[in-house]
């Protein structure tokens, strides 16, 4: 506790006591998850109340400038730090797997620096922020660069704040909290086909749309990705439900390949995008028509597509013909 720490603490609890409050509330469902992932990751504990200062644990925040999730990831770090971040997919907004790269991000500037205060203020600046700092001071301690004029006012306040966070979360009962009692909802897993709408999931279930987008916060779309099956999460004790609506559509897709004359070759499989792919150039290389590729990848109108992207295609075509497709994996 010092002056700069002691001044967030009185702010904490007085002009900022309501959201504080909600921050505190928030905690209880997801400090468990995040002590335990820093706990074997060898990272203090305490530091997750970077969290609380970052998103408010809130894990689908997003910023002014981009940053999502529980951490607050920039797409590039976020990527970095093994989450995947595409048209699909933003794995920023899964509080587990957030957690995961933090930890490992937070390590990697500790490494560098051998400072906590130094780490969560690159953390919140970025490295080259601090590199400048230190040099330009000759200084390694935050609290003198805190001091300097090569900080911005956000990181100076960043790393008091946090640690003001700590002295309450540590004890939120001492200053008027009521600690936060929510856990994680349990969930069960299904594995659906690709190209998986929640809206259809939603509407052969009765399961509310706004219960299975919020438990798959990572699906951009609502869609699960095309070219590969994919984990949903599901309201405990509905699992069941999900698999006897996704039945039929399996069924169909059986009856439909078995029913395939032997000299053709019924195949569900994935187009890589080259550099000049288009969405009529991939239609036409397949054989099948460009609002057939739109509807089975859930694509927009006018909807660009990038080299690397995955595209789910279904064809009936020669064996022969089909292997040699130069796109087609």
């Amino acid at each position: 506790m010092n002056s700069q720490v002691k001044f967030f603490v009185d702010r904490f609890t007085t002009t900022h006591r309501e959201v504080v409050g909600l921050w505190v509330r928030r905690s209880g469902q997801y400090l468990g998850m995040i002590f335990d992932v820093f706990k074997a990751k060898g990272i203090p504990e305490d530091l997750a109340f970077t969290a609380m200062i970052e998103s408010g644990f809130n894990p689908v925040a997003v910023s002014r400038v981009g940053a999502k999730g529980l951490w607050q990831f920039m797409a590039p770090t976020a990527r970095l730090y093994g989450l995947r971040v595409d048209r699909w997919v933003d794995e920023r907004l899964d509080p587990e797997k957030a957690t995961v790269a933090a930890a490992g991000y937070l390590n990697d500037l500790y490494v560098r620096y051998g400072s906590w205060e130094l780490a969560q203020a690159a953390y919140n600046a970025g490295e080259v922020k601090i590199d400048k700092a230190i040099r330009a001071t000759g200084s390694a301690d935050f609290w003198d660069l805190r001091q300097s004029k090569y900080l911005r006012r956000e990181t100076k306040d960043f790393v008091p704040a946090i640690q003001a966070a700590m002295v309450i979360g540590r004890d939120p009962g001492q200053y008027g909290f009521e600690p936060g009692q929510a856990v994680m909802p349990e969930v069960d897993r299904v594995t659906v086909p690709a190209s998986t709408d929640l809206r259809k999931l939603a509407a052969s279930t009765g399961i509310p749309l706004q219960t299975l987008r919020s438990l798959n916060a990572v699906l951009v779309r609502g869609v699960t990705p095309p070219g590969r099956t994919w984990e949903v999460r599901v309201p405990s004790g509905t699992r069941e439900a999900f698999v006897t609506a996704l039945t039929p559509r399996m069924k169909v897709a059986t009856v439909a390949t078995v029913a395939a004359p032997s000299r053709l070759a019924a195949s569900t499989a994935v187009h890589v995008v080259r550099a000049r792919d288009t969405v009529s150039s991939i239609a036409k290389l397949y054989g099948v028509s460009t609002s057939d590729v739109v509807r089975w990848n859930n694509l927009e109108n006018g909807d660009a597509i990038r080299p690397g992207d995955r595209l789910r295609v279904t064809t009936l075509r020669p064996a022969a013909e089909l292997d040699g497709l130069g796109g087609f994996r």
